[in-house]
């Protein structure tokens, strides 16, 4: 029986909007005496990677996500002492809810669960308040439990951060099911924990973040999809 679902929220909940993008970063730069190069973000992003993926399931430490950040910079085409204070700059910002965008079938989602009578958790790998992002996204009311990495000490996949959230709840892991983008972080690392898991694939010409997924997990592309599942196994 499930009683519980828990959200990561970057890029499961919202994505980051313009401030985030290749021209975001170009204007940060700016700020810092840098000239980043636009036409190369995605392939450093791409290749700023490796950094998060090493650190999966470490304590938290803002300076993995200050070399992670660094590296876009740099790959952008950043150079000299300007680098640094630019990816601290981004990572502090990366906090503000205002500059990012909720997917359009979040809202529905989550009023279909809570009217199911199933609880529903965050696990976030980020440093944003979790207590503000509800607010922002005028959210109140529908989560019982939140927990972010920063807050928490440990960063996904380590299976105490979604014991902790599991405790908030007050559900056994088996009642509770796992949604998320990434198959490393949300994906293997619930399963680790004894919760079940889905993993959310919105393109259909996205590769699956953090390798191949299992074949007993489901994939779904949008939230609408996930409600006819928890109906089946609650």
């Amino acid at each position: 029986m499930i009683a519980a679902v828990c959200f990561d929220v970057d890029f499961t909940l919202i994505y980051p909007g313009p401030t985030f993008r290749s021209a975001g970063y170009r204007r940060f730069g700016e700020r810092h005496g840098l000239d980043l190069d636009e036409s190369r973000f995605d392939a450093a992003v791409a290749g700023a990677a490796p950094i998060l993926d090493a650190a999966q399931g470490d304590i938290y430490d803002a300076a993995i996500f200050h070399r992670y950040t660094a590296s876009i910079i740099r790959g952008m085409g950043g150079e000299g002492p300007g680098v640094e204070p630019c990816a601290v700059e981004i990572y502090e910002e990366w906090a503000s809810n205002h500059h990012f965008e909720m997917y359009e079938d979040v809202p529905e989602a989550l009023q279909a669960i809570a009217a199911l009578g199933l609880r529903i958790g965050l696990i976030s790998n980020s440093h944003r308040c979790l207590a503000s992002f509800q607010s922002h996204f005028e959210l109140q009311g529908l989560v019982s439990a939140a927990v972010s990495s920063s807050q928490h000490g440990f960063l996904k996949p380590n299976p105490s951060i979604f014991e902790a959230c599991l405790q908030l709840l007050g559900v056994a892991p088996a009642e509770a099911v796992m949604v998320g983008d990434s198959v490393g972080q949300d994906v293997e690392g619930a399963r680790r924990a004894g919760m079940r898991a889905v993993l959310v694939r919105r393109g259909a010409d996205d590769e699956p973040f953090g390798g191949e997924v299992a074949s007993d997990v489901p994939v779904i592309r949008t939230l609408r999809e996930l409600i006819p599942l928890l109906t089946c196994d609650s």
